[in-house]
């Protein structure tokens, strides 16, 4: 499951296939092109700067799509941590951190680029209950307001609230494919 979605944001470059965004050829796109385009994603181990602070980790997001000026940047970055309800630990090092807040750091950074499709892996990864309570509400009403969400996560209970449609993977492998009475947006997990 990894391995796609490396494949998909271009970490990684398949063997055969072709990998289309908006019905637009990305295969051979390098991932910042990808990224430019509206592709975003998380990691199944926490990828933050621990040296920088919470503002500025969100913040590289919000530039790295390569598609605003800096003030637009910062005004991002703003809507983003207080999504989030991160804006009280903007100036906090990422190093003092648990690993829920870190792991609503990453999906900050990947959200201030305002993309149009959202790649997570294993996003409720060292989550509390409460934690992933909140990430669920969150992610439906990301998915609501027309986010493409493609989730890899072993929380069924999770999988089963926010996704439309749900693939399951043996050995790399597609197997049971299953819609949700879900509804509302568009998010898939598999």
């Amino acid at each position: 499951k990894s391995t796609l979605f490396d494949c998909l944001s271009g970490a990684q470059r398949p063997d055969s296939g072709r990998i289309l965004l908006s019905g637009r050829d990305i295969t051979r796109l390098p991932e910042h092109d990808r990224a430019r385009l509206g592709l975003a994603r998380t990691f199944q181990q926490i990828a933050v700067f621990p040296r920088l602070t919470v503002g500025e980790n969100v913040r590289i997001g919000a530039e790295q799509a390569g598609r605003r000026a800096p003030a637009e940047a910062a005004r991002a970055t703003g809507r983003t941590l207080a999504l989030l309800g991160l804006a009280g630990l903007r100036d906090r090092p990422a190093a003092a951190l648990p690993g829920g807040v870190l792991r609503l750091v990453e999906l900050g950074r990947a959200l201030a680029a305002d993309p149009g499709v959202l790649l997570l892996d294993e996003p409720a990864a060292g989550l509390d209950r409460a934690e992933t309570e909140r990430l669920a509400l969150l992610l439906r009403a990301l998915a609501g307001n027309g986010l493409a969400v493609l989730l890899v996560e072993h929380d069924r209970e999770l999988v089963d609230r926010i996704a439309d449609t749900v693939y399951t993977m043996d050995r790399g492998r597609t197997g049971a494919v299953r819609a949700t009475a879900v509804g509302g947006g568009r998010s898939g997990a598999a």
